[in-house]
Order: structure tokens, then C-alpha cells, then sequence
């Protein structure tokens, strides 16, 4: 279901949908526009595991206080996630130590800048001008052939190896996230999505789509170019405008 909203500076719209193989929806969305902050999580370890690793990182984001200075909000939301690692983790080795994990990518707005976290292959870009740019930077196999110069992101979708991940929330004994930040525009456009797109638009499919209309018009066509693809995967896009 798409939820296009809008706050006195942006605009967004979030939806998640299960796909056509999958029976249930192992990913998990959170738009909290109160603290300026959006998250996707993709679950993994199936549907006994992988829904309750993405409910558990979008529920321990959702409990960060509303009252949160700006300067506050990321230390709070990297500690949440911290805490769905150990609770995935506890939950995980409660079934017999299998293994269960979520990718998150979260993005957070103040006045003048942006800032993401994340961990695995779950995606944050960035319109601006009419540019595409990849803020986050896949925790994969192919990710790390990326950043050596071996691959072009749009290569690496393509590759053997694609949807191996070396990092995700839940999973080893120590979770590293990685942190990016920058300005905003008015003007900028920002997208969050799970493999469940990425692995179906390419750069520019992502910056023909993201180009045109408004959020909930871009995020439900952007879920119609991912079903039409083959919808393999669950989906889930949100889009948030400045």
C-alpha cells in the first residue's frame, strides 16, 4: 500500500509489496517525517525468520523519541539498530543458532543536510538536477568488486554472485554500519529501496522514473516496473522529496 504524505518541507510517499513468488513480505518499511527519518529493512532466513528481523529493526527505529534534537537522531537510530542486532541474534540462536538477518538503510533530513546508515545491499540514492547519484554502497560480494573498479553497479547486478551479502543486522558477533552525509537542495529527490527494485532498474530506469511526477506517482510506477520485471523478490520504495 502506498502512503503519499506531506509535512511543511517535503513530501514522500512509502509502499512495500510481497511480489508475485513470494508468499509473505520479509521486508519492513518505516516513515517517521515527526524526526525526519525513513527506513527500509529487507528481511532474510525465510519467512519464519526474515520478517521477524526486518519488523524487529523497523520497530526498534520506530520507538526513538519524537522529542530528539537533530543532533541526537543518529546516534539514537545507529544505538536502535545495535539493539535489533542483538535481539535478532538472541532470537536466532533461540532456533537452533540458524541464521536470520535484515539489510536497513535508513535516511535522516534536517534543515541542511541528509544522513544514512546502513548495512547490506538495501539502497539509498539521491536526484539532483536531473543526476542520479548512489549514496550507500552495497555490503556484498560484488559490492566490494564495485568499489575496487571491477564492476559498474549496473554490471554487478547481473553477476553470479550478486545477492551475497557480507553484512546485515542480526548476523556475526559485530555489526558495523557504514555512515554517509551531505547537504540538501530544495529540489532533491531522495529514494530508499530493497533489492526487490534494485535488481530491476538499472541507473537510468531509477533516473527516467524519479524524474517525473510527484512521490506517490513515482513510487507506484516504480513498483509496477519491478512486478513487471518478474517481481521475484518482496519491494519496497520510498521517496521522499525536499
Amino acid at each position: 500500500m502506498t502512503r503519499p504524505t506531506a509535512t511543511a518541507q517535503r513530501r514522500y510517499s512509502a509502499t512495500t509489496h510481497t511480489g508475485h513468488v513470494r508468499k509473505v513480505n520479509e521486508d519492513a518499511i518505516l516513515s517517521r517525517p515527526d524526526i525526519g527519518l525513513w527506513a527500509v529493512a529487507d528481511g532474510m532466513g525465510g519467512h519464519a525468520g526474515g520478517d521477524f528481523a526486518s519488523q524487529t529493526v523497523v520497530a526498534a527505529l520506530d520507538r526513538l523519541s519524537a522529542m530528539l534534537q537533530p543532533a541526537e537522531i543518529m546516534h539514537s537510530a545507529r544505538s536502535a539498530i545495535q539493539t535489533a542486532h542483538r535481539e535478532i541474534g538472541e532470537e536466532a540462536a533461540r532456533r537452533g543458532h540458524v541464521t536470520i538477518g535484515a539489510t536497513v538503510v535508513l535516511l535522516v533530513l534536517t534543515e541542511e543536510h541528509f544522513m544514512c546508515l546502513w548495512a547490506g545491499d538495501s539502497r539509498l540514492y539521491r536526484l539532483r538536477g536531473g543526476a542520479l547519484q548512489m549514496i550507500s554502497a552495497d555490503h556484498s560480494v560484488v559490492g566490494e568488486l564495485v568499489e575496487q573498479g571491477y564492476l559498474t553497479w549496473d554490471e554487478a547486478e547481473n553477476h553470479p554472485q550478486a545477492n551475497r551479502i557480507t553484512r546485515a543486522v542480526g548476523v556475526g558477533e559485530v555489526l558495523e554500519i557504514d555512515k554517509r552525509r551531505g547537504d540538501v537542495q530544495p529540489g532533491d529527490r531522495f529514494l530508499l529501496c530493497s533489492d526487490g527494485l534494485s535488481k530491476y532498474a538499472d541507473l537510468e530506469t531509477l533516473r527516467t522514473y524519479l524524474s517525473d511526477g510527484p512521490p506517490d506517482r513515482v513510487a507506484e510506477a516504480l513498483l509496477e516496473h519491478a512486478l513487471a520485471g518478474g517481481g521475484a523478490d518482496n519491494v519496497s520504495i520510498i521517496v521522499v522529496d525536499i
